[in-house]
C-alpha cells in the first residue's frame, strides 16, 4: 500500500497505435491534477511494445495533443521499446523462483480450448499442463498458485476482489526478449517508482494480475483508482458512431483547448459546488479522487459547444482573429478580401457573441468577402407581397444614397428606426437578407457599419433586382 512519506507519482501510458482519443486525454488529465495537487510528478510513458501496430505518427500526435491541451511531464518521454534489458531480469527471476514457466501449446491449441470452454459456459483460461514441466522455451506464463481470493482498496470504488481461479495461468511473454502487456506495465511502474495507478474502469479486471506479478517479485503494490468510462448520449462506451473521438478532430473542428480541458475534467468529477468554468491553475487546487464518481460520464456535445462559446467570449480581438486566421483560408481568398480584410476584426468581433467554435466561422461570415445571392423565398416577410417587398428595399437604398451622416452603426440605426412602421420587419428583414443572403445574421445595422455605405447600396439594388424577377426569376 502507499505510503504518506512517499512523493506521489502517477503515469499516463498510452500506447502509440491510434490517434489521441479524448477517453485517453480524460484519463491523463486525471492524472496529472491528481499528482499537481499533491505536489508529486506525473510521468508519460509510450507503451510501444506491439511493433506491428505501433507508428511514430500516432506517438506524435499524442505528444503535440497533449502539449495543446497543456498537460505537461516530468523528465523526458520513456518508451516500452527501450526497456527490454529489463524486462528480462525479471522474467528470468521469476522463472528461477518458479513463479513463472515456459509453455509450447500452440495458438491453435488454446483456441480450441477457448472455444470448448465458452460452449461449456465456463471462463476462459488456461491451467496448463505443462507447468511443472522445466521447459526452456515457449510462452512465459505466471504459474498461478493463488487459492485466496484477491483483494485490494481503488481510491474511487473501495474495497475490490477477485477469484484468482478465474485467471488460470496467464501469459507474461513472448519471450524473455518480448514481454507483454500485463508484465510491461507492472515493471515499468515499479522501476519509475509509480504511486499510483489511475485508470479507466475497463481495467479493473486486468488488476488481479497486476498484483499476482508484483506479489511474485516482492514488488511494492501501487495505489488503484478506476476512473467511470465516456459514454454516449445513449449510454453506451463513447465510440466513433457518437461523433469524433481524438483530441485532433475537436482541434481541427475549432474547439479551444482550455474549454477541452475544462470540459474533460468535469466528466466523472464534481467540484460539489455550482462553479463550471475552471482554469488549470483551479482545477489543479480543487481536485481530489475522493470527488471523481462510479457512473460513466456522459459526453455531451452540447455542453461542450456551450462551454467552449464561453471561453471564444473570453478572448480579445487580436486574440481571436489569431486563433480563428486557420480556419479563415478558404473564405478570405485574395480576390475576395478587397478593403474589407483591414476589418477583418470588426467582423470577428461580431460574430463572438454568438460563436460555439471557430469551425463556424467560415459560413457565418462568407458573405463581408462576396456577394451573397438569397433566394427570393428567404427575402419575403410574413405575408407580404412582392410589391411590398419592392418597396421596402428601394426604401432601404433610398435612405442610404441619402445618408449623409459617419457611417455608423448607432447612426444607422437611428435614421432606419426613424422610417419603420409598426411592423420593424418589413423594412429590416428583406435589408439584412439583401446584406448578408442568411437566414441568421448579426443586424443590419452592424453589417452595414462593415460593408460600408457603396457595398450596403449595391447589394440592396442587386436583391431588389432578384425580386423584380430580372435576376434568376421572381417567384
Amino acid at each position: 500500500m502507499f505510503s504518506m512519506n512517499k512523493k506521489i507519482k502517477t503515469r499516463m501510458a498510452p500506447s502509440p497505435t491510434g490517434m489521441l482519443h479524448v477517453g485517453t486525454a480524460h484519463t491523463t488529465l486525471f492524472n496529472y491534477l491528481f499528482a499537481r495537487h499533491n505536489g508529486g510528478s506525473f510521468i508519460l510513458r509510450i507503451e510501444d511494445t506491439d511493433p506491428e501496430r505501433s507508428e511514430k505518427r500516432f506517438e506524435e500526435d499524442i505528444i503535440d495533443g497533449l502539449r495543446w491541451f497543456g498537460i505537461d511531464w516530468d523528465g523526458e518521454v520513456t518508451r516500452q521499446s527501450e526497456t527490454g534489458s529489463t524486462y528480462k531480469k525479471y522474467l528470468e527471476k521469476m522463472l528461477q523462483n518458479g513463479t513463472a514457466f515456459y509453455c509450447q501449446h500452440s495458438k491453435e491449441e488454446l483456441e480450441e480450448e477457448k472455444k470448448a470452454q465458452i460452449e461449456k459456459k465456463e471462463p476462459p483460461k488456461h491451467v496448463c499442463n505443462a507447468r511443472d514441466k522445466n521447459l526452456e522455451e515457449g510462452i512465459i506464463r505466471f504459474k498461478n498458485n493463488q487459492e485466496e481470493k484477491i483483494v485490494f482498496h481503488d481510491e474511487i470504488r473501495g474495497e475490490i476482489s477477485f477469484d484468482p481461479k478465474l485467471l488460470g495461468d496467464f501469459s507474461l511473454a513472448r519471450s524473455l526478449e518480448s514481454a507483454l502487456y500485463h508484465f510491461a506495465v507492472v515493471i515499468d511502474d515499479a522501476v519509475m517508482d509509480i504511486t499510483h495507478v489511475i485508470r479507466g474502469e475497463d481495467h479493473i479486471s486486468n488488476t488481479p494480475k497486476h498484483i499476482l506479478i508484483q506479489r511474485a517479485l516482492n514488488l511494492p503494490q501501487v495505489t488503484y483508482a478506476h476512473l467511470p468510462l465516456l459514454l454516449g448520449s445513449d449510454r453506451s462506451k463513447l465510440s466513433k458512431r457518437h461523433g469524433a473521438t481524438s483530441v485532433a478532430e475537436y482541434r481541427k473542428d475549432g474547439y479551444l483547448p482550455e474549454a477541452m480541458l475544462n470540459f474533460l475534467a468535469l466528466l466523472g468529477w464534481n467540484p460539489g459546488t455550482e462553479q463550471e468554468i475552471f482554469s488549470k491553475d483551479e482545477l489543479i487546487k480543487e481536485f481530489s479522487l475522493e470527488k471523481v464518481q462510479k457512473a460513466g460520464a456522459i459526453f455531451d456535445v452540447k455542453k461542450l459547444d456551450w462551454m467552449n462559446g464561453e471561453y471564444i467570449r473570453t478572448k480579445s480581438t487580436s486574440e481571436l482573429v489569431d486563433l480563428a486566421t486557420p480556419f479563415l483560408l478558404d473564405v478570405r481568398r485574395p480576390n475576395q478580401l478587397g478593403r474589407r480584410t483591414s476589418k477583418l476584426k470588426n467582423i470577428i468581433e461580431l460574430e463572438q457573441p454568438r460563436l460555439k467554435k471557430l469551425s463556424e466561422l467560415p459560413e457565418k461570415i462568407d458573405y463581408f468577402f462576396a456577394e451573397p445571392k438569397p433566394s427570393t423565398d428567404l427575402l419575403q416577410w410574413k405575408s407580404m407581397t412582392k410589391e411590398e417587398i419592392r418597396k421596402s428595399l428601394e426604401k432601404s437604398k433610398a435612405i442610404l444614397e441619402n445618408f449623409d451622416a459617419d457611417f455608423t452603426k448607432e447612426n444607422l440605426e437611428k435614421i432606419f428606426l426613424e422610417n419603420t412602421g409598426k411592423d420593424r420587419g418589413e423594412l429590416l428583414w428583406p435589408l439584412r437578407v439583401a446584406l448578408s443572403g442568411k437566414k441568421a445574421s448579426p443586424g443590419p445595422f452592424d453589417i452595414m457599419a462593415i460593408l460600408g455605405k457603396d457595398e450596403s447600396i449595391k447589394r440592396i439594388q442587386s436583391s431588389t433586382l432578384l425580386w423584380s424577377g430580372n435576376l434568376h426569376g421572381g417567384f
